[in-house]
């Protein structure tokens, strides 16, 4: 009896001592910069929070500030155009406060990047909901969101921007490498040597391009219309050469396909231009594709505009820049129909940009697929996707440890083999290091025991486990996830809500419901989830709910749409779905 209320006490002086605490112990220690407004990764086994699973979102919320690429780091954009972190510095830092402070037992609600209220829950609940630019339907578009925004009632969260799960480019770059490793299984007989792929946009996004068509031995022209884009995936490692001069990237390509060199190469330009200068020139890719920021006409940079010119005009007369932006959207999707037509393999990476053009009269722009319809579709019917994971305590050899227990029990997945192979070999950590790697229904469960027990042993320090919201039952996207649905269901977003709320059940370190992410306004509902693996028992039963609920729910979502190997799936692993025959 003695003994409990001994340790009744010190918890709650725990819990005094740390609602003393505040941003100004992390400004001390360098995580954080409130003149400047730079923002670095906590690293180490100190806690500042009451527990890890607190202190694991306070990590995440500086590991996707620390990792910011976007073109605008001062107001907090991580990536995607204008995908915030947080709606304001003011927010930032109170969201910050509240989670030095919070309690085992209490959760955090933030609206829109902004933290709104801090409920008495339980410890087996979320510490953490938050909800990102939801809009009504018939005001989901993006005029009524911008003057939301700029009275600062709403914040555009971009998927893993506004969740806290961005990890960097490695993040997208398995979701690309897996495109390009398909569209070789399908058209090439399993390699893109000697191959010609024909891209643009090295943004935060598009620069996993170069490095995953180079990882399936292809040889990547990717056209860029920002130099200093093009100089940091030089700098990353994403790229391996870059020219401004067309002729002379138009000889680096024909001298790598007669080598069957794997190799990357910038162009310095406008893709709305030079697609039909290439065009002209009869120069067809083996591939084309793109991932510029079409999904925003405001951040896509109109034909013949070089940045400093765009900024201007944006700034000066938006709509007239906007009308300038789709018109080049339009030249730029005739190209790649025309490459198509001529024998080039083509899909959209899910921007919007073949709507965008069709919308400017261009009819034949949907004449290709969009890449998840086209290649990424059979393995979301599996419930495989894009399980992410980093070190909180900022451990490389964590991340190595990993990549050996992945390589241990799912070795029968051969390109998933070779993907770790790859990301060993060429993939740079930024911020915490880390790991994506494609995971199904029963893997991500065994794959998240394993590293509980791995924690609890001391083998490795607490591990934050995430996903992309691009996955199999948490988004609904008719121009990109589910896009061209074998029931006609592209548009039914009752899945990602039903998704946010099973993890909800499962106790989840934290939850996020989006709208709009890389499709734009009112294209696309989404949710994702982090979830902190501590070593405790109580987070092993949740992390097996969580990691079973999550892409079950994928296969239940393709089974009721008709697809067989979701409904294979269901009756091999026993999933109680009740109307699936």
């Amino acid at each position: 009896m003695r003994a409990e209320k001994k340790s009744k006490s010190r918890a709650k002086a725990k819990v005094m001592k740390k609602s003393k605490q505040s941003i100004d112990k992390l400004i001390k220690e360098g995580n954080y910069n409130s003149k400047t407004k730079e923002v670095r990764v906590i690293t180490g086994k100190k806690l500042h929070c009451a527990d890890w699973q607190i202190e694991g979102i306070l990590r995440m919320l500086f590991n996707v500030l620390d990792v910011n690429v976007g073109r605008d780091p001062e107001n907090l954009v991580v990536y995607g155009g204008f995908g915030k972190a947080a709606r304001s510095w003011e927010c930032f830092e109170t969201i910050v406060n509240t989670l030095l402070t919070l309690q085992e037992d209490e959760t955090l609600v933030i609206q829109s990047g902004k933290p709104v209220a801090v409920f008495k829950t339980h410890k087996l609940a979320p510490r953490m909901v938050m909800c990102n630019s939801m809009l009504v339907g018939k005001w989901a578009n993006w005029e009524h969101f911008w003057e939301l925004e700029k009275k600062g009632l709403i914040m555009y969260g971009q998927y893993t921007a506004g969740s806290w799960n961005y990890i960097g480019t490695q993040g997208i770059l398995q979701g690309t490498f897996e495109t390009f490793a398909s569209v070789a299984d399908e058209h090439f007989g399993g390699t893109l040597k000697g191959r010609f792929a024909l891209t643009a946009g090295l943004g935060a996004m598009g620069s996993a391009q170069p490095l995953a068509i180079k990882m399936n031995d292809g040889i990547g022209l990717l056209v860029e219309v920002d130099e200093k884009m093009i100089k940091r995936s030089i700098e990353g490692g994403l790229l391996d050469a870059w020219t401004a001069n067309f002729d002379k990237a138009v000889k680096m390509v024909r001298e790598a396909k007669r080598k069957k060199k794997a190799i990357s190469i910038g162009l310095l330009g406008n893709a709305a231009d030079i697609l039909p200068k290439l065009l002209r020139k009869n120069m067809i890719p083996d591939v084309v594709t793109d991932q510029t920021p079409a999904h925003d006409p405001s951040s896509y940079i109109p034909s013949r505009l070089s940045v400093k010119e765009a900024e201007k005009l944006r700034a000066e007369d938006p709509k007239k820049y906007v009308k300038m932006a789709m018109k080049s959207m339009r030249k730029h999707v005739e190209a790649i129909v025309s490459f198509a037509e001529k024998g080039a393999v083509a899909f959209e990476y899910g921007n919007n940009i073949r709507k965008n053009a069709y919308d400017t009269g261009f009819k034949k722009a949907f004449t290709y697929p969009g890449f998840i319809q086209a290649y990424l579709r059979p393995m979301l019917e599996a419930g495989r996707g894009p399980f992410r994971w980093t070190s909180l305590q900022g451990n490389p050899e964590d991340i190595d440890k990993l990549d050996d227990v992945i390589i241990k029990e799912f070795g029968y997945n051969k390109r998933l083999m070779r993907w770790i192979e790859k990301a060993r070999k060429y993939v740079r950590f930024q911020g915490l290091p880390a790991r994506v790697c494609w995971l199904g229904y029963g893997e991500r469960a065994r794959f998240g025991r394993i590293v509980n027990d791995m924690v609890a042993d001391g083998e490795i320090g607490p591990i934050w486990v995430g996903r992309d919201h691009l996955d199999t039952g948490s988004v609904a996207s008719p121009y990109r996830e589910t896009e061209g649905m074998k029931d006609g269901s592209d548009a039914v977003a009752d899945w990602p809500i039903l998704n946010a709320l099973l993890n909800t059940c499962a106790g989840a370190t934290w939850i996020a419901v989006h709208q709009g992410g890389g499709m734009g306004m009112g294209y696309s509902t989404s949710a994702g989830f982090g979830m902190v693996l501590d070593g405790t028992k109580e987070t092993e039963e949740k992390a097996l709910r969580l990691f079973t609920f999550d892409p079950g729910i994928g296969v239940v979502r393709h089974a009721d749409a008709g697809y067989e190997i979701s409904r294979r799936i269901i009756k091999e692993k026993g999933i109680k779905a009740p109307m699936t025959r």
